[in-house]
């Protein structure tokens, strides 16, 4: 399967903002209460904050092409970081999904090895993410990527307290 990235620009806001709601419903919802997925959707998840995200300087998206069909994207996020990671010089993978029909097609994949050669290009010396604990194909992905657990935090979807796992990898010279 032919997988292309490109870098999405204001322009795309819409695009981004429609496929990340679209690919967090998806990977969410069979997992969680309605009233608690609505309520994000609602409140914490909405297209206006998401179209708002895209061409903040602090990010970066890049999405994601099988043919000409949006695949998934990653949203890149440099300067908050968790005091776990001290002084390390840190990207944070804040999202990164890929719509439900592409899943195992190697378009997460790419967009990994895209987003550590960005930080590897920045200077950084980890790459981190947050990972819902009972998301154990996204835990295996990273895993089999090089991260571990470094931290855990707290997300709240909906009413519902969650628990995230904090995972890192170094970026190689």
């Amino acid at each position: 399967m032919n997988v292309s990235l490109r870098y999405a620009t204001r322009k795309d806001a819409v695009l981004v903002a429609d496929l990340s709601r679209q690919t967090f419903y998806e990977t969410f919802a069979a997992q969680n209460s309605p009233e608690d997925m609505q309520k994000f959707m609602d409140e914490q998840f909405t297209r206006g904050r998401l179209i708002m995200e895209v061409g903040a300087k602090e990010n970066t998206f890049l999405l994601a092409y099988v043919g000409g069909e949006v695949a998934g994207y990653v949203k890149l996020r440099d300067g908050k970081k968790p005091p776990a990671l001290g002084t390390l010089s840190a990207l944070e993978i804040a999202r990164l999904y890929c719509a439900t029909q592409f899943i195992g097609k190697g378009v997460g994949k790419l967009l990994m090895q895209r987003s550590i050669d960005i930080a590897r290009e920045m200077g950084k010396k980890v790459v981190w993410l947050g990972v819902w604990e009972k998301n154990q194909r996204a835990i295996d992905f990273y895993e089999a990527w090089g991260f571990t657990t470094f931290a855990e935090t707290e997300f709240l979807l909906g009413n519902d307290l969650q628990r995230d796992w904090l995972m890192k990898r170094e970026v190689e010279e």
